[in-house]
């Protein structure tokens, strides 16, 4: 801890919201950071001992091999794929170079709008109170705008709302006609019921103006090992966004989690849906808050709206950390109505859950809960 200068619990907060990551390293409970709990499972950490020779002294495999091996996970075919440093360098190719004019609803992912010039980006507010997106409006002013690269976040971040795969479809319709590519980020949809029946992933083919950006640190519990992927049926596409990743953007442990990965499908599966049962036992918990206004979540994570009668969320959060050590993302940040008032809470375990709730409880001096 000497290596951090922080030294009340009130500095120790104002160095984390700083942050980018390094979470570990200070001691705390991170209910802000939106990853599975239970996975990768231990046999995959033995399997990086047994190799890390290996895995440190060689080079990894490039694009192609990598694109494969991403296939074999996924089911299709390699040149449809693209690997990134996470979906956070995908992100940044398309964002910041290709996009000549890229719209994206509001409130969401920032990285999209960040990542671009100034100027390149239009934010598309959602519907308010409700956040949910209406996809004839938002096709509407992309056509308008004359943009050429339409982003929907599903389920979206922070309000873990999903947006269905019906309206998706007709959203790609339109802009087909009109030259926009249509990036659907699935990051979160793992988490979510019946992913396989909600996500356009094995449709790919049939809608050729679609790309599906994917970040594997969330589902997969593997964000220092930085793996994303795009997926499209669109080849130019495809060619435009490979040719702006470096020659080894992957390194050997992220290659050889891809290359083993397929034997743990199972564990995989069960993991999700025990993230899907902490979710839902924390909903539950946060709906028994007196004034709490909190959102059905279709991903790991949970958006709410402080009661009136509370501090505001930056407040609440502060306070909760100093008092609590633990750390929740406020919205103040985000591009929305009233951001101040909300939140967006991480599950973790049951147990860790529970102790939330009832920090969340004490720091806006609520004596009960309903759940």
């Amino acid at each position: 801890m000497s290596q951090y200068s922080y030294k009340t619990q009130s500095e120790k907060y104002e160095f984390i919201s700083g942050q980018h990551g390094g979470y570990y390293r200070h001691d705390f409970i991170d209910h802000a950071y939106l990853y599975n709990l239970y996975f990768p499972p231990e046999a995959i950490f033995a399997n990086f001992k047994e190799q890390i020779h290996d895995l440190v002294l060689n080079y990894p495999v490039a694009q192609d091999a990598l694109a494969g091996l991403v296939g074999k996970i996924i089911d299709q075919p390699a040149e449809r794929i693209v690997v990134g440093n996470g979906a956070a360098e995908l992100i940044k190719i398309v964002s910041g170079h290709i996009a000549g004019k890229l719209i994206v609803p509001v409130p969401s992912f920032n990285e999209y709008a960040n990542a671009a010039p100034s100027g390149n980006v239009v934010e598309f507010p959602l519907e308010f109170p409700s956040f949910q997106l209406n996809v004839d409006k938002f096709a509407a002013e992309a056509i308008r705008l004359k943009a050429d690269v339409a982003v929907v976040v599903t389920p979206n971040n922070p309000t873990s709302l999903l947006i269905p795969k019906s309206d998706l479809i007709r959203l790609a319709r339109k802009l087909e006609t009109h030259n926009c590519i249509l990036i659907i980020d699935e990051s979160f949809l793992d988490f979510s019921e019946n992913p396989e029946q909600i996500s356009l992933e094995q449709e790919i083919e049939n809608y050729p103006n679609v790309a599906i950006f994917k970040s594997m640190s969330k589902a997969y519990g593997i964000c220092g090992l930085r793996i994303g992927y795009m997926l499209s049926a669109n080849s130019k596409f495809t060619k435009t966004l490979r040719n702006g990743v470096h020659i080894w953007n992957i390194n050997g442990f992220a290659e050889e989690f891809l290359r083993i990965l397929p034997d743990y499908k199972e564990e995989f599966i069960e993991s999700c849906k025990k993230v899907r049962s902490d979710r839902d036992s924390l909903y539950k918990k946060l709906c028994g808050i007196e004034g709490m206004a909190v959102f059905k979540p279709d991903a790991n994570y949970i958006f709410c709206r402080l009661p009136d009668s509370v501090q505001s969320a930056p407040e609440i959060t502060k306070k909760l950390f100093i008092e609590h050590n633990m750390y929740i993302k406020d919205c103040s940040g985000k591009t929305q109505p009233d951001s101040d008032r909300y939140l967006r809470i991480a599950s973790r375990t049951e147990a860790e859950n529970c102790k939330l709730v009832a920090a969340l409880i004490d720091v806006m001096d609520l004596s009960t809960c309903k759940a």
